[in-house]
């Protein structure tokens, strides 16, 4: 599933304390988000037709919570970054992040670790 950044933010909100009404969503959003209160529920019911969050009346209020979990959301993110970025393979990305110099030595001692601990619970060798 593909969310832009705006749908990000709301879906972070959401994620935060569910379920949630579209004013307590508001209060939550970045604040330098300065949405008015329709495009906030016309952003949630774009949500809601991509099959990310739910929509049940109570009353005359709409209460919504999240379909897709922040981990699936980042994993499809993610797979999309590395899909239209390297072409799908990790090894470019790994190449790429520590040639910028994105990871510092403690992440890049702490993504070395996992990837030996990783290699170890799959019962792989070098």
């Amino acid at each position: 599933m593909k969310l832009t950044q705006a749908e990000w933010q709301i879906m972070n909100a959401l994620w935060e304390k569910h379920p949630a009404t579209a004013r307590d969503i508001m209060t939550r959003l970045p604040k330098d988000v300065k949405w008015a209160y329709t495009t906030l529920k016309t952003m949630l019911s774009r949500l809601s037709e991509k099959e990310a969050v739910s929509e049940q009346k109570q009353s005359n209020t709409s209460v919504y919570e999240p379909l897709i979990s922040q981990r699936k959301a980042r994993l499809s993110a993610f797979r999309l970054l590395l899909d239209q970025s390297f072409d799908g393979a990790m090894g470019p990305l790994m190449h790429f992040m520590l040639e910028e110099q994105k990871l510092n030595a403690k992440q890049k001692k702490e993504l070395i670790e996992i990837l030996q601990n990783e290699s170890e619970e799959s019962g792989e060798t070098e």
